[in-house]
């Protein structure tokens, strides 16, 4: 099979560089919408030495720390994963988000607020993939590998791409995975034609679906028809 090489991807003794794997304690910052039946569970959960269940957990943090902190306990564990990396493009991820100063009025956008990213997301942001093509791919291929060990033999995983990077990553997740355990590119139109462009528009993102083994598990998912009481089955092809 064709290897992709980037800068990085072999240390000075060609050996391939492993994913960093520093695992840190997780630390509840907050709880939303917890009864209080819920939160006395959860501290005789940890009083009594036992993890609390994880149901409905946002973590907040770099993939580098996150990912080798789920092994111990995930590791071959999870059944599906979907991920939407950033695509290289080189934005700074700022963004600007309008408020409505009256709540009785939908169309009141007068009060606005703009993020920008702080001093260590800019850092993160520029050591992470903000020197081009070659620290994507050696962050992209660390995040790929570690996904790999998370997921149940019978689990799947689905990755989010664009035009910029989608044909690197194929390459990566062929590397990690196997081929042949390539199911699918799921294309998924995200807007449409723009009448100013001077050119073919980028109107679609794709999905690459890879699986742990040939035993993997897949739900077939159905809609109905409209204006019919039965229904149809939606197929995705490989």
């Amino acid at each position: 099979m064709a290897e992709l090489i980037w800068d990085g991807k072999y240390d000075e003794h060609g050996k391939k560089r492993a994913p960093v794997r520093i695992e840190l304690p997780f630390q509840t910052v907050e709880t939303v919408n917890e009864s209080a039946q819920e939160r006395q569970r959860t501290l005789e959960l940890s009083s009594s030495g036992n993890d609390p269940e994880w149901r409905n957990r946002l973590i907040w943090g770099d993939k580098k720390y996150v990912l080798p902190s789920l092994l111990p306990e995930f590791a071959g564990k999870v059944d599906l994963i979907y991920i939407d990396p950033p695509f290289d493009t080189g934005a700074d991820f700022s963004f600007t988000a309008a408020l409505a100063d009256r709540a009785d009025v939908p169309t009141d956008t007068s009060l606005t607020f703009t993020k920008v990213p702080s001093i260590i997301e800019q850092k993160a942001y520029r050591d992470t993939w903000g020197r081009g093509i070659n620290s994507y791919l050696h962050w992209f291929y660390e995040a790929a590998a570690l996904l790999r060990e998370l997921l149940a033999d019978t689990g799947s995983v689905y990755v989010h791409l664009d035009y910029q990077v989608a044909h690197y990553a194929k390459a990566v997740l062929d590397e990690i995975f196997g081929a042949d355990r390539y199911v699918s590119e799921i294309v998924w139109k995200r807007q449409t034609a723009h009448s100013d462009s001077h050119s073919y528009a980028n109107l679609h993102d794709v999905i690459f679906l890879y699986t742990k083994s040939a035993a993997y598990s897949f739900n077939t998912q159905y809609l109905p028809i409209y204006g019919q009481t039965h229904r149809r089955e939606l197929s995705i092809s490989g």
